[in-house]
């Protein structure tokens, strides 16, 4: 049988970071020592090839000598750890300001899902599926800076529901990004056309009319200046092989993107 090794795609201080935050967790829980499979590190390498390369839990168990239930303990303890650390919208927000920045952008993302279905309380319609994207999933909007760059993701909310639904369910968000148009913009797609009293969008062409020379110039420079704001998506999803289907539970979907965040961040030494 062939042995095959390889190297994490992350810097020796990102696991240190994690095995730290793993270590001070058994201390407030008061685990004793020496009665984990698995050392602070182990389980931190263990945490981020999940994230990372979207390794398999049975794969992870047999190279750890632990059962795949023993990971999925070490793997959730680890998603919880980085996700207490993801920074708040206003704070966010903040540092975008602090930063120099004029506008930021936002963006659902859909992070697909292979679980089983569950009921919406559309008759007929799962509660997960997404007709826009054809697949079953968690939407999660996204706020990057205007390179790209994403500095905060919201919690999950099932693939039916639209971005403007989305975003309205999370009612911090909109009186937040509200608070901030003043120093800060908010760039969005037709998408979140039912928020453009917060959220700047293009003109939608009216039905059976034309949109003006001037309406159509204003749309060219939006959109020019929003689809840079769209690769914090890919910056996610490219980064992390985990957040491209997510088989264990929808609704743990936000706090896994946002612990993806945190490592995020801290493996490239920026936040904003």
């Amino acid at each position: 049988m062939s042995t095959y090794t390889s190297v994490l795609p992350v810097r020796d201080q990102t696991v240190d970071l994690l095995a730290g935050l793993l270590a001070d967790e058994r201390a407030r829980r008061g685990t004793r020592a020496d009665t984990r499979a698995l050392s602070c590190h182990g389980q931190a390498v263990l945490v981020l090839r999940w994230f990372l390369d979207g390794t398999r839990m049975s794969q992870l168990a047999r190279d750890n000598a632990i059962s795949k239930s023993t990971g999925y303990d070490y793997l959730h303890e680890g998603i919880d750890v980085l996700a207490a650390r993801s920074p708040s919208l206003h704070g966010a927000l903040l540092a975008a300001k602090a930063a120099g920045y004029s506008h930021i952008n936002i963006d659902g993302m859909l992070i697909e899902t292979d679980r089983c279905r569950t009921p919406g309380p559309t008759p007929g319609v799962d509660l997960w599926w997404s007709g826009k994207h054809d697949n079953h999933g968690g939407n999660i909007p996204v706020i990057t800076v205007p390179d790209g760059w994403p500095i905060w993701t919201s919690d999950v909310r099932p693939g039916r529901e639209h971005d403007t639904t989305a975003l309205r369910t999370h009612t911090e968000i909109l009186p937040t990004l509200a608070d901030a148009a003043d120093d800060l913009r908010t760039l969005g797609d037709l998408g979140y056309e039912g928020e453009s009293d917060t959220i700047t969008v293009a003109f939608k062409r009216p039905k059976g009319s034309r949109l003006t020379l001037v309406q159509q110039q204003l749309n060219k420079a939006h959109n020019s200046v929003r689809a840079i704001g769209e690769r914090g998506n890919s910056v996610l999803k490219m980064t992390f092989k985990a957040l491209r289907n997510i088989s264990l539970d929808p609704w743990q979907i936000g706090k896994i993107v946002a612990a993806a965040l945190v490592i995020l961040h801290f493996d490239h030494a920026r936040t904003t």
